[in-house]
């Protein structure tokens, strides 16, 4: 088997979509040896930040001389990004052996229960983990938390960033839902931390941590946070300096510090190489600034929810007072793309939407009218493609491009931002199960 013959056997189980539940990712990993029982896991839930969060931790335990795994989802560009020990990709002849090692197994599994995408590389990396001796993964949860894959794990600490709508259609249209889903990954007696501040949501972290004996501890990131009836403790950060922009990552990375607190009893860690490990993270594709010729300035945000666009306009209005950038947008039809463009377009000088290299697009023609009805004044127009909006809009002197991790991939792509992923982004599509188990 070739890499591009084990992408090519990736992209085949697509075709079993996603069926939320842990039996066969429990039945795939036994099977495989039960990687998971040699690793230790920080297991991180949420809404929006659980990609910032995890690399914050990664880079703390990294520079505190760790061995670290990472395992996040979706990839921007390459499907290697997925599976990282000390940041550096899993390789090509790696993901060659594991397709190989791991393929004979699935005959054990009957066509209606077969493994699909998502458990075969949750497997997949745990498998690498092990072998690489990693000291410490940093575990980020795909979809949910409490049917997702990832959850077979018993953490050192389970962390959730926050809870929004998103997903509704699959994790509920309450924010209660979507805590209950996202609070499935706390397990008896292991610690939780979580940002999430909405009474509804945090009522139902409260009640299942109390359920489990999970020592509950809310993160806030201001100085003098309010206190929060029913919640066991209540930690705040100072400042430090942060290698993500944008002051909803001081949140993430408070979250980040407050964890490794926490474990400090069995992964003892500086303050000095707590605020080491903040300064140098390094995460594409969140207000990622990419310099240009001439003084250009290319800032990529892979804002795809409503509370995702809101932190970007934030940021735009703090970090960018008085310029108002040119705008390249694209989003996924199931998202909440009218309420996005109507949270963007007040701070746009021009935009071109484009549709997304997804099965899942919103059409271009559909998201400029939604930014000409939300903001009439604003010059939107519908591109046939990201290349053709990135050549009409070259000499611009600050473009963003945001709406979805997908078009940021595609975009640092084409500007040689990042390795080529021979078209490995569609691995990212998958068929989502008609009911919720």
């Amino acid at each position: 088997m070739t890499y591009p013959e084990a992408i090519q056997f990736l992209y085949g189980l697509r075709l079993f979509g996603a069926k939320f539940g842990l039996e066969n990712t429990f039945q795939l990993a036994a099977l495989a040896g039960n990687p998971h029982e040699k690793l230790r896991f920080i297991h991180v839930a949420g809404t929006n930040g659980k990609g910032s969060t995890c690399a914050m931790l990664e880079s703390i335990y990294r520079a505190a001389g760790l061995r670290v795994g990472l395992f996040t989802s979706p990839h921007l560009v390459s499907f290697r990004e997925r599976i990282q020990v000390n940041r550096q990709l899993i390789s090509e002849s790696d993901v060659v052996r594991l397709a190989v090692k791991l393929q004979p197994l699935l005959p054990q599994f009957s066509s209606d229960h077969h493994p699909t995408f998502f458990e075969f590389v949750t497997v997949m990396a745990l498998k690498f983990f092990a072998e690489q001796a990693c000291e410490l993964v940093i575990w980020e949860t795909g979809l949910g938390g409490r049917l997702d894959a990832t959850n077979i794990v018993t953490p050192l600490a389970s962390v959730i960033t926050n809870i929004a709508l998103d997903h509704q259609q699959w994790l509920g249209d309450t924010l209660g839902a979507i805590a209950a889903e996202k609070a499935g990954i706390i397990k008896p007696g292991v610690p939780v931390l979580t940002t999430t501040d909405h009474p509804e949501a945090l009522a139902v972290i409260e009640k299942i941590a109390r359920e489990k004996n999970a020592p509950l501890t809310l993160v806030a990131a201001d100085v003098n946070p309010p206190q929060t009836t029913g919640v066991p403790a209540m930690v705040s950060r100072g400042t430090a300096t942060l290698g993500l922009a944008g002051d909803h990552q001081k949140v993430n990375a408070a979250l980040a510090w407050a964890t490794v607190e926490r474990l400090q009893p069995q992964l003892p860690v500086t303050a000095e190489t707590i605020r080491e490990g903040l300064a140098s993270v390094n995460w594409p594709g969140r207000l990622q600034r990419i310099e240009r010729p001439e003084g250009r300035v290319m800032l990529l945000d892979g804002a795809h929810n409503a509370a995702g666009a809101r932190a970007l306009r934030a940021a735009l209005e703090k970090d960018f007072a008085g310029i108002r950038p040119l705008l390249i947008f694209g989003a996924l039809a199931d998202k909440k793309w009218l309420e996005i463009c109507e949270i963007l377009a007040p701070v746009a000088a021009k935009v071109f939407t484009v549709p997304v290299a997804s099965e899942r697009t919103a059409a271009a023609g559909d998201l400029a009218a939604a930014f000409r009805t939300a903001n009439p004044q604003l010059e939107a127009v519908a591109a046939a493609n990201l290349a053709a909006a990135l050549s009409a809009c070259q000499y611009e002197s600050y473009i963003v491009v945001t709406g979805s991790l997908y078009l940021v991939g595609e975009a640092l792509e084409r500007l040689g931002w990042s390795p080529a992923g021979a078209g490995e982004r569609g691995l990212n599509e998958w068929t989502a199960p008609k009911t919720w188990q």
